[in-house]
């Protein structure tokens, strides 16, 4: 099942949308797009885990962790990106308190292997121009695949390793 996928039991649907509800909200009012997609992708990939975790606890407080995890990864704290927001007033967003939010988003990237540049949890504008993202260890060197043979690229990107195959970007703009 992909990362990006929003298929989710039947049983997790009401779960499913409840947290859908209130990260979109969040999203549409203090964020954007990109990380109300990649928040509904971390829900409905929870709600896939066996057992899903979302089964115990508040709605409030899985919905404003997982914005809190996506932001950890993607830098959302940093007052030099945009959109930039506080940690503090995810919390007050949510009326939780910072440290709930904290522990649960600390859970929440251990369970979905969140890291930072990991293109599975980046926001979809940031992969082209972050360089961590296109690194890859090639016969004991590390390299930006991006400046490797298209056949590389292609066993890379089936591997997971790599976002997608980057010189099928050149062919599309030509």
């Amino acid at each position: 099942m992909s990362k990006y996928s929003t298929k989710i039991p039947a049983i997790m649907q009401q779960h499913y949308h409840a947290i859908t509800g209130l990260t979109d909200d969040f999203c549409r009012n203090k964020l954007n797009e990109e990380y109300q997609q990649l928040a509904r992708y971390a829900i409905a990939a929870l709600c896939r885990k066996k057992p899903s975790p979302l089964l115990s606890g508040n709605i409030d407080t899985w919905a404003a962790a997982i914005l809190h995890a996506l932001g950890t990864i993607n830098f959302l704290f940093d007052r030099s990106n945009n959109p930039c927001i506080t940690p503090s007033k995810i919390a007050d967003a949510f009326n939780l308190a910072k440290s709930t939010i904290s522990n649960k988003s600390k859970q929440i990237r251990e369970m979905l292997k969140m890291r930072p540049f990991h293109h599975h949890w980046m926001l979809p504008s940031k992969i082209n121009d972050s360089s961590l993202t296109w690194m890859i260890s090639f016969n004991g060197f590390i390299l930006d695949a991006r400046t490797l043979p298209r056949e590389i690229q292609e066993v890379a990107y089936e591997k997971g390793v790599i976002p997608y195959v980057y010189a099928d970007k050149f062919t599309e703009m030509a």
